[in-house]
């Protein structure tokens, strides 16, 4: 399928994780299906899918949210790129990162997982790192808390009220780095706000 995309939004299952920083990737995978009016059907690769067109005659997206816990998403990755035949240069994960500020989103192609588990494991499963990345900021910790326990809580009151237009710009960038490329979404996206 020459000109299909898996977009792979990372997350934990379950009602007591989807409102949590880590499954912001989830969130922007669920806007794009919201924007396409698509709904999330069972796949036999651990994973709730969604088929639809980047636009009419455009690219097909698959967006999947494994349902497998975080740091094991790769198995549902490795496996939607199998079942669908696509290079994982057209596997694009959504993520949480600690290392960027909340509101900001930044992509790249390969590189490290910067201590990101589900980065990781979907490395470890694709066999390679050089797979696209959109990385949803969410910042680190103020103070003593444990980013571990961070990425497990409910994004704060003030957050909230941003969390809409943060989760519309990692979707806007994710159809830019398809419909584009990664150097055009990158100068978009990478450049201080006016």
């Amino acid at each position: 399928m020459a000109d299909t995309w898996v977009i792979v939004g990372l997350g934990n299952p379950g009602p007591r994780y989807e409102a949590t920083r880590h499954n912001i990737g989830q969130m922007v995978v669920d806007e794009l299906a919201a924007r396409r009016r698509e709904a999330f059907r069972a796949h036999k690769a651990n994973a709730r899918v969604a088929e639809t067109w980047l636009r009419p005659g455009g690219a097909k997206l698959v967006l999947a949210k494994p349902n497998s816990f975080m740091n094991v998403s790769g198995g549902p990755a490795a496996g939607l790129a199998r079942f669908y035949d696509v290079a994982p240069e057209r596997v694009v994960v959504v993520h949480d990162e600690l290392d960027i500020p909340y509101d900001t989103v930044k992509l790249k192609t390969g590189g490290g997982h910067g201590g990101h588990n589900g980065v990781r494991d979907v490395a470890k499963a694709l066999g390679t790192p050089e797979f696209p990345r959109v990385r949803v900021g969410i910042g680190r910790p103020v103070g003593r808390q444990d980013p571990a326990d961070w990425v497990l809580d409910p994004f704060g009151a003030t957050e909230r009220q941003t969390l809409p237009i943060l989760i519309g710009d990692a979707a806007d960038a994710v159809e830019m780095l398809i419909e584009e490329g990664l150097v055009a979404a990158q100068q978009r996206f990478h450049a201080p706000r006016a």
